[in-house]
């Protein structure tokens, strides 16, 4: 129901991916799928990776932000799994009406991610390159859930965010739930 694809490079170090992820680990019917974990090597399973993705109602991609976008191997994820004519084009409408949820991390705060701050740029400016990721597959794009600072904020308000973001996966899978059945 739901395939949580999780891509950091370096999973251990991250306390609050670490939180965030332990925070919706044990929801029933969600797949987790470490991409750091499974494919070292970047090798990616084309074919694992697609039937997780068709048997789910609701998509997170949940990652570090990497120079303003995703880390390389969700990248190259992105590039082998949603293929032309599955995932997009002629013929292409596996994910048409799924669900997809962005959870980020940054390691700058609000501040730094505005105008006047150290990457002159509201965050906002960095979201259509995964939105239009997902809309471009007939995705439909829910409101991102991010953490910045995420080195820096205490467990407190990550462990607040964690609750949160299982409220949310939970609320939504319930909500598909209840579409599949009653049509």
């Amino acid at each position: 129901m739901i395939d949580l694809v999780f891509a950091h490079p370096y999973p251990k170090r991250s306390r609050a991916n670490r939180i965030l992820l332990n925070a919706v680990r044990d929801i029933s019917n969600l797949d987790v799928r470490s991409l750091y974990d499974i494919y070292p090597d970047f090798g990616i399973d084309v074919e694992s990776e697609q039937a997780a993705l068709l048997s789910a109602k609701l998509v997170v991609w949940q990652h570090p932000l990497y120079w303003y976008t995703a880390p390389g191997l969700m990248k190259h994820w992105f590039d082998k799994v949603l293929a032309r004519g599955w995932a997009y084009g002629e013929g292409g409408s596996a994910l048409h009406g799924k669900l997809c949820q962005w959870v980020v991390t940054t390691g700058g705060d609000q501040e730094a991610y505005s105008a006047t701050g150290m990457h002159a740029f509201n965050f906002e400016s960095f979201v259509p390159v995964m939105r239009q990721t997902a809309e471009f597959c007939g995705m439909k794009w829910l409101e991102p859930i991010v953490v910045h600072n995420a080195h820096r904020v205490s467990d407190k308000e990550l462990h607040a965010v964690g609750r949160d973001y299982r409220k949310k996966l939970i609320s939504l899978a319930t909500e598909a739930q209840e579409l599949v059945v009653h049509g």
